[in-house]
């Protein structure tokens, strides 16, 4: 492997190997750019390492495409880790100086300092590559080559109050972790409502005559008192339909998280999964662990960050679910963006159905964040019609406002200017 890595071809060896190529610093620089993806939130372990070393040994360096594949077969197992390694790879192995460049541009900017305009990149990559630095160059005499892009590279920190009401979109590794002990700490003592069944109660304000006839016919058939009895109540069950398509991959994990704490907490939650396909992970998601309830979901869902048919998904749920779970006046959780690449095609009458067939229908929206949204999309605006509360998820502030909603009763909420926008 030493022969290979030691000495990648020469139209390579200054865009692509970080340090000193006679050197065998190869081997070196790949451990450090899986530290990178590690640190960013990539599953990499010293497993990994060793198996990218193998593969780099067997299909060489010749082509910088071929070297990109081949780190990213090893490192790569789910389709929302691409665009992250992506980024880590060309940020990483396009110039011995980038990281130092780097690293430059995470000290205070002077004050009036106006920064560049900028492509975003990850926040997570952020944070890893200001914590992981490849070794220091022995003798590079070459200079810098001008580069098609800039670095962002802001550092952000911040308290527990802040921490509430920053979007999951940009928080950090740290952050997200943060953010995702919180969800687990999150509880949700539902409003109990009345059943159809009763138990005996001697204040109940309801007479029970079979327990008051057998009462008598131990007795010789004297009625000395009457058996009262009193309606139960009970908290209704849940159902949470989450999208995870494309548009709401960034919140779909967080989501999860979310409903892994319903679903621990109390009894009778029935979890769905829906892009172009729906997916049942009401068991998956009673595993203790979250992360292991979180990575078997992503490998059980077969259209994670796909495309988005939410009428047909809906239409499927209404045909073969809707029996099973909304028998008993449940609570229905509709995680979505309303984005539908169907055109909202059948949409209204399914939303129709599935309100008609459950106590409250609550649509949680992570586009409600922003203060001009308009249910402008066709989907969004077949969606708003029917629904009883619609409601911001894109933070852990409004987590804890939807808890408190719940908590207190699901009430219905005065949607008539969400609607008349979508007429």
């Amino acid at each position: 492997m030493t022969d290979k890595t030691a000495t990648p071809a020469p139209d390579l060896a200054p865009n692509l190997v970080l340090g000193e190529v006679d050197g065998g610093r190869l081997a070196e620089n790949i451990m450090h750019f899986a530290r990178v993806l590690r640190a960013a939130g990539l599953p990499v372990g010293p497993g990994k390492v060793l198996q990218a070393l193998e593969a780099v040994s067997a299909v060489g360096v010749a082509d910088r495409q071929d070297f990109y594949w081949t780190l990213h077969a090893v490192f790569v197992n789910r389709r929302d880790q691409r665009e992250l390694f992506d980024q880590a790879f060309h940020f990483f192995w396009r110039n011995p100086n980038l990281l130092e460049k780097a690293m430059a541009m995470m000290l205070p900017a002077m004050k009036g300092e106006q920064p560049p305009e900028r492509p975003e990149m990850a926040t997570r990559l952020q944070e890893a590559l200001a914590k992981e630095r490849p070794p220091e160059e022995a003798g590079s005499d070459g200079e810098d080559e001008e580069e098609s892009f800039d670095i962002d590279a802001s550092l952000t920190w911040s308290k527990s109050e802040v921490l509430a009401e920053k979007d999951f979109e940009k928080m950090t590794t740290a952050e997200l972790e943060e953010a995702r002990r919180a969800i687990r700490r999150l509880r949700l003592a539902f409003h109990p409502v009345p059943s159809r069944r009763f138990y005996a109660d001697p204040k109940g304000h309801r007479t029970d005559l079979r327990a008051t006839l057998r009462r008598a016919a131990r007795s010789g058939g004297d009625i000395a008192k009457l058996s009262m009895r009193k309606r139960r109540r009970r908290v209704p069950p849940l159902v949470v339909l989450c999208d995870i398509s494309g548009s709401m991959d960034r919140y779909a994990r967080m989501m999860l998280h979310f409903i892994h704490a319903l679903t621990n907490d109390r009894d009778r939650v029935h979890s769905f999964l829906f892009g172009t396909r729906l997916t049942n992970v009401t068991r998956t998601m009673r595993r203790k662990d979250p992360d292991v309830a979180v990575d078997q979901c992503a490998t059980l869902v077969a259209d994670w960050a796909g495309g988005t048919r939410i009428g047909h998904t809906l239409a499927e749920f209404n045909r073969d679910w809707s029996r099973r779970v909304l028998s008993q006046g449940p609570i229905v959780l509709l995680i979505s963006d309303g984005l539908d690449r169907d055109g909202a095609a059948g949409l209204e009458a399914e939303m129709d159905r599935l309100h008609k067939s459950c106590r409250s229908l609550i649509w949680l929206n992570p586009l409600l964040r922003w203060d001009g949204y308009e249910p402008k999309a066709s989907g969004a605006r077949a969606m708003i019609r029917h629904v009883d509360s619609f409601r911001p998820i894109h933070n852990l502030d409004s987590l804890t406002k939807l808890a408190d909603a719940l908590t207190h009763g699901a009430q219905r909420q005065n949607l008539r200017e969400w609607k008349e926008l979508a007429a």
